[in-house]
């Protein structure tokens, strides 16, 4: 009977066609593809982490609710612990929310955007339906509202948006939420480099949620912890199939030390946006090149020409970007703003590249 076993008899059949999300992995070159802080860690915080680790660190389970983490994140915000979840990354809540929120039901998407808020929906048995931002990449709010209608649902909108790096007013998300009678979830994963937050706005529109990471602007990508704030009533809806020990311990004891030494990622922060600056000057200077502007720390541009091959040529000479093919607008490139040497680097690679015969 085992040597017959066909797992495809068992499959689902709606999640036909998708495949396993695999980041490409390739040693020895330059990394700007996944927009993550270059800047080495704090020393000081490094050595805090390391103190705080006891005897029986690894051998206990975590805290399943991360109380001590919420309190710190509820202290910083001045918001109460039963506003606030936290998860393993923003991945874990983003498909916790379409679990929760979405089965059976339409995932409203202002795209293009990141591509895991489909898949979630997907996964959770959601049917996500892209919503086409404008010409400039912004949110087309009527055109978020009319898509909602009447039907309860989820709207996922990236603030800034990854990967077009373009923002939405906080008043634009407000209009929205007073609007439709859905989840309206903004992503602010890039806020710590540009954009106005929405949190002010929880109060008063309780069918908004904010979610947050300490993946880009502070370091921890590796540790993948993300949380969300919003009304004690979704929290709670939330709690009821999130997994147990979701995140662990050195995980919340890492992001409590962010949250203890935030100010020492000031300096990294500050020089992530003038980085952005000084790369956006030189893309701009190379004939050819459209840069969009952006409030986070990546760059979305086109070059004229064939963006796959632009791709292909910089990962031959060493330097990983970010491929975005966008459905009926063409083909796109997106680049994370590295340290000052990797962005040169970049720049003159990408200047050979554009320089070669086949261009």
């Amino acid at each position: 009977m085992g040597d017959s076993f066909d797992p495809g008899r068992l499959k689902r059949q709606d999640l036909n066609g998708m495949e396993p999300y695999d980041a490409y992995y390739a040693p020895g070159v330059i990394r700007l593809d996944a927009n993550e802080n270059p800047h080495d860690f704090p020393a000081e915080v490094r050595e805090y982490m390391v103190s705080r680790m006891e005897p029986q660190f690894f051998g206990r389970y975590p805290d399943s609710m991360a109380r001590e983490l919420v309190r710190d994140l509820a202290s910083f915000f001045a918001v109460g612990t039963e506003n606030i979840m936290v998860g393993n990354g923003s991945d874990e809540l983003i498909l916790n929310i379409m679990l929760a929120f979405g089965v059976g039901r339409k995932v409203h998407i202002a795209s293009p955007t990141f591509s895991m808020y489909g898949i979630h929906a997907r996964v959770a048995g959601a049917a996500p339906v892209n919503v086409q931002r404008d010409q400039d990449f912004e949110v087309d709010v009527e055109a978020m509202i009319r898509s909602a209608g009447e039907e309860p649902s989820v709207i996922i909108i990236c603030n800034p948006n990854n990967p077009t790096g373009t923002v939405t007013s906080p008043e634009d998300i407000a209009a929205l939420a007073g609007s439709v009678n859905s989840l309206v979830v903004v992503d602010e994963a890039y806020i710590e480099f540009g954009g106005q937050s929405c949190i002010p706005l929880l109060d008063k529109y309780p069918n908004l949620m904010v979610l947050r990471t300490f993946s880009k602007a502070f370091g921890l990508a590796g540790m993948r912890v993300g949380y969300l704030l919003a009304s004690p009533e979704v929290v709670r809806e939330l709690m009821r199939i999130k997994q147990p020990f979701n995140v662990n311990s050195f995980s919340q004891m890492a992001a409590r030390a962010v949250l203890k030494f935030r100010s020492l990622f000031q300096d990294s922060i500050g020089r992530i946006i003038i980085d952005r600056k000084n790369l956006e000057q030189n893309l701009r200077q190379i004939p050819g090149v459209k840069v969009y502007p952006t409030v986070a720390n990546f760059l979305f541009f086109s070059t004229g020409a064939p963006a796959g091959e632009v791709y292909r040529g910089l990962l031959e000479e060493g330097v990983m970007i970010r491929f975005i093919g966008v459905p009926g607008r063409g083909d796109y490139l997106r680049v994370s703003v590295g340290t000052e040497r990797e962005n040169n680097i970049f720049i003159d690679k990408l200047k050979s590249v554009l320089a070669a015969p086949k261009f």
